[in-house]
């Protein structure tokens, strides 16, 4: 067993070398903006591993922005009046949304190597996954029991202490399973990340991103088999070696002595018995230290440059909107006409997106979390499913649709539903698991009616993580409209009417003017909804339904 240990951790350990390697090196190669994507099963396994590393990369940014960002807008109430609109327009802007400026910034500033466009893919994935951890995030610090925050004043914690024993704890299960959405979201947007196309210029980067791109529009079936079996490959090994592990160090948070895995994950054990394990113990000796609250005091002169930042900020924003009122001038009336009936379009489709994902999530949630074996056995697999890209099956699933004779119009809704009914089910899962059983106990031996448990128990307990898959769920679908209303297949052009398809078909032309005012419709749909719908309810739901237990 300890040799099979020594092998694995190993081999695990020598893949991460040689995958940062190979990125240094495509790094610091000479500027090109098409790499020639090779569609042999041998360069399979290294473009896999960039993939991993860009996903794996973007994922540790997201988690530091998701850290300070959540927990500014939870703890400053006038942090949060700023960040939370501001949280609700980033949000909004979908992944392509960002292209243009990111690239062209990214290549002006490193013209002869790689390195603008290794940053621009790992940038676009970050807007792909940091958003729905940032609001799990500062969903769950705003919603600590009061109680809870009575024994840690109690205790005299102050705010450092006050994180890592009651904050972070308690917000550890939603953040861990939004961290496996998060990176399920990275997968999703990973072809248009690897193939970036601005008008008549492409921009390839190595990755099993760019070889699915590559492999679709040559029609080689046998690559996009092997690219399929690969993504698949790669999501149970993450699991296996990371993200199993990463659940249940989280469930050791939960407020029951009841914990949902008995056992250690086997790559755990591996670990604990590999030679590498015993090295570090040997030469890291144990050190106890205690952490205290630095006491941060800030002098005159910061703020008088945090002043200035501010203006030199607001002055940019005011360029901008100017530059932007200029290019918009250029859209006629008849391409307004053309957005606003795609607006209306997509819009239907992230509606019937949203009902269909809450009609699966909720009773297959409540079900799962009720239960700590069901998710045991069917954590791997819903995990797997849900990071699988789904872009990679749209060729596959629109063959279907086409043999049923399916409108493309209401096809597009469903290929939108692959890649966004994970938002609720993961929120869903992770609220379950938090419901005190010994409620749900007290209400069935009161000889209460199964409608009444739900009422009075299953949804309150669900109501904030609902929200929040609600709004995340929302946001992702119109992000995922750019992709499933605008489709390559079989060398033709797959499209509909949606506010995606026109953002789709702005950047493939390279018309400014109609990007932007894609773009700018698509936000301000998606901040009007946020601001109307999705924080009123928020604010309700945080307020009727904190748990004070």
């Amino acid at each position: 067993m300890r040799h099979i240990a020594d092998l694995i951790v190993g081999l695990f350990l020598a893949s991460i070398v040689y995958g940062i390697a190979v990125t240094g090196v495509s790094w610091h190669t000479d500027f090109d903006a098409v790499t020639t994507i090779d569609l042999s099963l041998w360069a399979l396994p290294k473009y896999t591993l960039l993939s991993a590393i860009r996903c794996s990369a973007a994922y540790c940014i997201s988690l530091i922005m998701t850290l300070i960002v959540g927990y500014a807008a939870a703890k400053s109430r006038s942090m949060e009046k700023v960040l939370l609109p501001l949280l609700d327009i980033l949000q909004s802007v979908p992944v392509l949304g960002f292209l243009p400026g990111v690239l062209l910034s990214f290549v002006a500033l490193f013209p002869h190597s790689h390195v603008g466009l290794e940053l621009t893919a790992i940038v676009m994935i970050v807007t792909a996954q940091v958003w729905n951890m940032t609001l799990s995030y500062y969903s769950s610090l705003k919603s600590v029991p009061t109680d809870l925050q009575e024994v840690s004043s109690m205790l005299g914690f102050d705010w450092l202490m006050r994180l890592l024993k009651l904050e972070l704890p308690y917000a550890a299960i939603p953040l861990a399973w939004n961290s496996v959405l998060s990176m399920a979201g990275g997968w999703f947007f990973l072809i248009p990340c690897e193939a970036l196309t601005l008008g008549d210029q492409e921009y390839r980067l190595p990755g099993i991103g760019a070889y699915m791109y590559v492999a679709i529009a040559q029609r080689d079936f046998e690559a996009m088999v092997a690219g399929v079996v690969a993504m698949v490959l790669l999501i149970v090994m993450m699991d296996f070696s990371i993200w199993r592990p990463l659940l249940v160090f989280a469930h050791r948070y939960r407020l029951e002595d009841n914990m949902l895995y008995r056992d250690v994950p086997l790559f755990q054990v591996w670990v604990k018995k590999s030679i590498f394990f015993r090295l570090f113990q040997r030469f890291w000796p144990t050190m106890r230290f205690q952490i205290r609250a630095p006491h941060i005091r800030i002098p005159g002169q910061f703020y008088i440059v945090g002043q200035f930042c501010f203006l030199a900020v607001m002055m940019g924003v005011v360029w901008g909107a100017v530059q932007l009122v200029t290019i918009l001038q250029h859209v006629t009336f008849q391409e307004w006409l053309f957005l606003l009936r795609g607006v209306g379009a997509t819009f239907l489709r992230v509606l019937c997106c949203l009902l269909l994902s809450t009609l699966f999530a909720v009773p297959l949630g409540i079900w799962l979390g009720v239960r700590p074996e069901r998710v045991a056995i069917a954590q791997p697999v819903i995990q797997i499913c849900a990071s699988f890209p789904a872009p990679m099956l749209y060729p596959l699933m629109l063959q279907v649709f086409f043999w049923l004779h399916m409108p493309f119009f209401w096809s597009s809704m469903l290929l939108m539903l692959m890649g966004v009914g994970w938002y609720v089910l993961f929120n869903v899962l992770a609220g379950a698991m938090r419901m005190p059983r010994i409620l749900g106990d007290v209400l069935r031996s009161t000889a209460s009616s199964r409608r009444d448990v739900w009422r009075y128990f299953y949804l309150p307990c669900i109501m904030p993580e609902l929200v929040t898959g609600w709004m995340t769920a929302a946001g992702g679908a119109w992000n995922a409209s750019v992709l499933a209303e605008y489709f390559m297949y079989q060398g033709k052009i797959v499209q509909t009417d949606g506010i995606g398809a026109a953002l789709s078909i702005a950047t493939a032309s390279g018309r400014m003017p109609l990007f932007a005012a894609s773009l700018v419709l698509m936000v301000s749909v998606v901040v009007i909804i946020n601001r109307l719908v999705w924080t009123p309810l928020y604010a309700f739901v945080n307020m009727r339904y904190k748990r004070d237990f």
